[in-house]
């Protein structure tokens, strides 16, 4: 337990140390682990990439000193990385409020907005040259060669819809935002790819939409139409086409660029289809 003091500032850790205590282990890193409930390399690997040395290669002098531990006035340490981040995992990841964390990582509600707000520019700053994107040739080619291995030729992303439950939404508005879940939520429609890569996000739909609709507000198709995405070319049956597709579920309209899966496949051709 001696091993936290370096991370966390004495009148934080000393208050929490009864809670920590009941962890099997002592080690900091199982502490980290059981905290966020996140694989340990991918927190340190965050928390690297908002690192002074790194955040001064992309933003270049004067660069955001944010997250490096300093003193105060009277000498005691501030808050470290690790206490940052981890309040702003549990703000992204679980819908916390901002003074969720106070008592336990003992950081208060303007530092942790504050904190917040800092760790989402620096980790764009970081990430979105590489992330933050329209798919290039390369990316589609990728999918184009697993969709193929898979026996999907010319198959690049997976569309879904799904609904996340809005626990304050205001009970004036309960009517137009419940769905089939019957509480009211917000639907955020995804692109993805087989190794969870984000190529589209649409967010805030009213519950009460299905998928249909919010394809129909929605942009993922705005660069086919506009021809800003890539030549995707492939064979089929000795038929040649020039638009890849996206898998869908069966509610999606009949498409070029949907093909529908088949949830409850009953002959041995629509097995083979779904198994794949």
């Amino acid at each position: 337990m001696d091993s936290l003091s370096r991370f966390f500032p004495l009148s934080g850790f000393n208050s929490s140390s009864s809670s920590l205590s009941s962890l099997s282990s002592s080690s900091s890193d199982n502490v980290i682990d059981t905290m966020i409930q996140r694989n340990q390399d991918a927190f340190r690997e965050i928390l690297n990439s908002v690192n002074p040395e790194i955040i001064e290669q992309v933003f270049k002098p004067p660069y955001d000193d944010y997250f490096i531990q300093k003193r105060d006035a009277i000498g005691h340490l501030g808050l470290s990385s690790i206490q940052k981040m981890t309040t702003v995992i549990c703000i992204l990841a679980y819908g916390c409020a901002a003074d969720h964390c106070d008592e336990y990582i003992k950081i208060g509600e303007s530092t942790a907005i504050e904190t917040l707000m800092t760790f989402c520019k620096a980790v764009i700053g970081v990430y979105g040259e590489e992330y933050m994107h329209p798919p290039n040739e390369a990316k589609i080619a990728r999918q184009l060669q697993e969709g193929e291995e898979r026996g999907f030729p010319g198959m690049l992303v997976f569309i879904d819809c799904m609904h996340w439950e809005w626990k304050n939404c205001l009970v004036a508005w309960h009517g137009m935002h419940k769905g089939c879940s019957h509480t009211p939520t917000l639907i955020l429609e995804a692109v993805a790819s087989k190794d969870l890569w984000i190529w589209h996000a649409f967010f805030g739909m009213s519950g009460s939409y299905n998928d249909i609709n919010v394809l129909d507000h929605s942009s993922v198709f705005d660069s086919i139409v506009t021809g800003q995405i890539p030549p995707v070319n492939f064979v089929v049956n000795g038929h040649y086409h020039t638009m890849g597709y996206y898998l869908s579920d069966g509610i999606y309209p009949k498409w070029a660029t949907l093909m529908q899966i088949i949830s409850q496949p009953t002959t041995v051709k629509e097995k083979l289809f779904a198994q794949r």
